[in-house]
């Protein structure tokens, strides 16, 4: 972020929720090199944000949160 506003930008929001990356629990284990025992949210190693997992549906669900920042060109 602070590259883009040296080179002029300006920060037009947060965008708690700019991408989704689902996956089974088995995945996000693999994923995260961790084990998630019962459903709920975890936070791991290197996210942003927490991973929701629900141990139901078998599903574990990310939201990357990001800021949108725009330049004049």
């Amino acid at each position: 972020m602070r590259v883009h506003e040296r080179l002029g930008a300006v920060v037009l929001k947060p965008e708690p929720r700019s991408l989704r990356i689902t996956g089974s629990i088995a995945e996000w284990e693999q994923w995260t090199g961790m084990t998630f025992p019962e459903s709920g949210d975890y936070w791991f190693p290197g996210g942003l944000a927490t991973v929701a997992i629900d141990r139901d549906a078998g599903s574990g669900t990310y939201w990357e949160p990001n800021v949108w920042m725009k330049h004049t060109i």
